[in-house]
């Protein structure tokens, strides 16, 4: 059985099912639909871009980017009429799995390749393996449905009870001492978990892990574990929606997918709560470190969950794109290369930001993401 960067077992999808998948849901895909979604602005754009760039691109992977990948590849299409990128939101693990396999021309995933990914992606990328660069940067919510409540303050300890079956009831003396003046109802508190192997299951069960230790006794990783009986569902967008049609249900979801219908948690964190933000999550990524032993320019992120700076939201992921060091074909490295700069850039990351609310990379992040893309060659 593959293990995870935990120790832990790691549920991973069969690359030959990968890549039915792949082809099963091609229409699927944020490459099909309309041609200029945006109208005739857009059309006007793509009549005037760059057509020397050609060639279709594919990803698999996270659903929590899946958002901002529909907003990046409307406007990398717009100023490269001819080229087209497809990406397919199974979740990260699917598609770690599927550049193992061959099945993707890169990955979308909330989690960076350890030791042992790092290895079985060589088959696929040559001898230097993958490299891990950080594309987006967002909170994840603890989002709970209860009418007539917005927010709450919910410690690192009452989470993890919460998730944990420790604390059924919303009135419960841990949770009503937080929040004085809010009136909880005594109702029943249904956790939702993802089903899918995540990696916004694996940021949030870290930053239980690394605050709770007492209580989030689990070792992180990219699935639920099986001993909690939760409710379970696909995906971000699966998690929500249960959420939102369970009145008493809390889960975590990436913050862009979490609407109105839903209260967020304010987490504690030192002596202050604080809300779920991008400026928040940006605070709390500035303080973010490389991990050690990785490649020159593999940037897989530390973070830390437990940050002394004020204003910091530590319930946070970045999630990256997931690049071989090397393609086989020009055409497959040269449209690598122009998507990765464009998502990259202040660009991209501003639209993603308008769009789905995600933290821009910091200064640093971004020109150190440049350089990871320029050290990509043919093999």
């Amino acid at each position: 059985m593959k293990m995870s960067r935990t120790g832990a077992p790691r549920k991973t999808a069969s690359y030959a099912k990968i890549g039915a998948l792949a082809l099963a849901a091609g229409m699927a895909l944020t490459g099909c639909g309309s041609d200029y979604p945006l109208g005739e602005e857009q059309r006007r754009a793509a009549e005037q871009g760059d057509t020397s760039l050609s060639g279709i691109l594919t990803g698999i992977g996270s659903s929590a980017q899946n958002a901002a990948m529909q907003t990046w590849r409307t406007g990398f299409e717009s100023k490269y009429p001819n080229a087209n990128v497809q990406y397919l939101s199974a979740g990260s693990g699917a598609g770690r799995s599927a550049l193992a396999g061959g099945g993707t021309d890169f990955a979308g995933s909330d989690a960076y390749l350890d030791e042992e990914e790092q290895t079985e992606v060589t088959d696929t990328c040559g001898p230097g393996g993958a490299i891990n660069i950080p594309v987006y940067i967002s909170p994840i919510s603890v989002a709970f449905n209860l009418p007539g409540i917005r927010e709450l303050n919910l410690d690192a300890p009452t989470i993890a009870k919460i998730f944990r079956h420790e604390i059924t009831r919303w009135n419960d003396p841990a949770i009503a001492n937080q929040n004085p003046d809010v009136s909880l109802p005594d109702g029943v508190i249904t956790p939702v978990a993802r089903a899918d192997d995540s990696g916004t299951t694996e940021n949030f069960t870290d930053y239980l892990e690394a605050a709770a230790p007492e209580v989030w006794t689990d070792e992180h990783d990219g699935g639920w574990p099986n001993s909690l009986p939760s409710e379970r569902a696909q995906g971000n967008n699966g998690v929500v929606t249960v959420t939102n049609q369970t009145e008493g249900a809390i889960t975590y979801a990436d913050d862009s997918l979490v609407g109105e219908s839903l209260g967020k948690a304010r987490v504690k964190v030192g002596d202050e709560y604080v809300p779920v933000t991008a400026e928040t999550a940006a605070t709390a990524m500035g303080v973010s470190s490389r991990v050690e032993g990785t490649g020159e320019h593999d940037i897989a992120l530390e973070i830390d969950r437990t940050p002394d700076v004020p204003g910091a939201y530590p319930v946070v992921l970045a999630s990256y794109h997931v690049f071989c060091t090397s393609y086989s074909d020009p055409q497959t490295l040269e449209l690598i290369k122009t998507f990765g700069h464009y998502v990259v850039s202040p660009e991209g990351q501003q639209l993603a930001g308008d769009s789905v609310k995600s933290a821009p990379l910091p200064e640093n992040l971004t020109r150190e993401a440049q350089e990871a893309l320029d050290s990509i060659t043919l093999r």
